[in-house]
C-alpha cells in the first residue's frame, strides 16, 4: 500500500490546432487533480494528472470517452509519476470564480476571500468531474440559480464533485439526491459537503447509473453529463420530477442540440430555458407540455 500512496498517473494529450480551451476543458471532464499546458515544438500538449485510486486502463477510458467531442486532440503517452506537489499546481490554477447572478466557486484554499455579494461553493479541484470551471457546469449552476426555489427537493444524477447538489442546497433545498455511476465520487461529495459546512443528512447519496432503480421524487433533476447517457436516461425523466418542475441538462456541445431536443420531444417534455457558453449548450425543460 505505501507505494500506492506515492504515484500518480499521467496521460499526455496533444492538439492539433493548439486549441489550449480544449486541453483546459478536456482536463476539468475527467477529473484531473491537476494539468499543465506544455508548448512545445511539435505544437501544444497537455499533461494531465490522476489519483491512483484507479487504474490507468480507467484513466485512459474515461478520457477516449471525452476525446469524441475533439477530433483535433489525440492522447500521446502515459505513466506513472512519484511524490508531485499537486497542491502547489491546483492553487495557481484555481482562482475564485463568479457564475450566474449571484455565486463564486473557491477552492478551499480561497476560504476567507470571498465577494460579499456572492453566495460561495467551496470545491476542490479535480476531485471529480464538476469544479465549476468548465462552460457546461457553468450553465447547469445558472440555471439552477435561476429556478431552484426554497424547500425544493434536488436529484442530482452524474453527481461528480456534489456541486449541483452543494448549490442547491446552500440555496434553500430541503434535500437531494445525489448519484454516480462511479462509487469514488461518494466520498468526495462527502468532503465537498464538509468543505461547505453542509449538513450531511440531507445529501441522500448513493451509487447508481442514472435513474435505474431510483423511487425518488424531486422538484429539479440536474444532470451534468454527456449527450448519450442524457439521451438514454430522457425517457424516464417525467416520471421522477413533481408537477410543475424542471429538469435541467447540460455537458453537450452546441452541434448535439438539435440531437437532443429531439429526444425531449419523444419524451413529451417542453423547452423551458437554453443557455449557451462557448462551444457547450444545456437545457431547462418542463413534463409539462407548453410550459414556459
Amino acid at each position: 500500500m505505501q507505494e500506492m500512496d506515492n504515484f500518480w498517473w499521467y496521460v499526455t494529450v496533444a492538439s492539433d490546432d493548439g486549441d489550449e480551451e480544449a486541453l483546459h476543458s478536456l482536463a476539468d471532464m475527467t477529473g484531473s487533480i491537476g494539468a499543465e499546458i506544455l508548448e512545445l515544438p511539435s505544437g501544444t500538449k497537455m499533461r494531465a494528472y490522476y489519483r491512483n485510486s484507479a487504474d490507468i486502463s480507467h484513466w485512459r477510458g474515461v478520457l477516449t470517452e471525452a476525446l469524441k467531442q475533439w477530433n483535433t486532440v489525440h492522447v500521446e503517452d502515459f505513466g506513472k509519476i512519484d511524490n508531485q506537489p499537486w497542491n502547489v499546481v491546483s492553487e495557481e490554477s484555481f482562482p475564485p470564480l463568479p457564475i450566474g447572478r449571484g455565486l463564486v466557486v473557491l477552492a478551499p484554499w480561497h476560504k476567507g476571500r470571498e465577494p460579499k455579494d456572492r453566495l460561495p461553493l467551496y470545491i476542490n479541484p479535480g476531485s471529480a468531474f464538476g469544479t465549476g470551471y468548465h462552460e457546461s457546469t457553468q450553465i447547469a449552476l445558472e440555471l439552477l440559480e435561476k429556478y431552484i426555489k426554497e424547500g425544493a427537493v434536488i436529484a442530482d444524477i452524474g453527481t461528480g464533485s456534489g456541486i449541483l447538489t452543494i448549490c442547491a442546497l446552500k440555496m434553500g433545498a430541503s434535500a437531494a439526491y445525489a448519484r454516480d455511476i462511479d462509487p469514488t465520487v461518494i466520498e468526495e461529495v462527502k468532503k465537498n459537503l464538509e468543505l461547505n459546512g453542509m449538513d450531511a443528512e440531507k445529501a441522500d447519496l448513493a451509487t447508481g447509473d442514472l435513474l435505474h432503480g431510483f423511487l425518488g421524487k424531486a422538484d429539479i433533476l440536474t444532470a451534468n453529463i454527456l449527450l448519450d447517457p442524457l439521451i438514454t436516461m430522457v425517457p424516464d425523466v417525467p416520471a421522477v420530477i413533481r408537477e410543475d418542475g424542471l429538469a435541467i441538462f447540460s455537458g453537450m456541445l452546441r452541434s448535439e442540440r438539435e440531437v437532443f431536443l429531439s429526444a425531449l420531444d419523444e419524451a413529451k417534455m417542453s423547452v423551458v430555458e437554453e443557455c449557451v457558453k462557448g462551444d457547450w449548450w444545456g437545457v431547462a425543460a418542463s413534463a409539462s407540455p407548453g410550459k414556459k
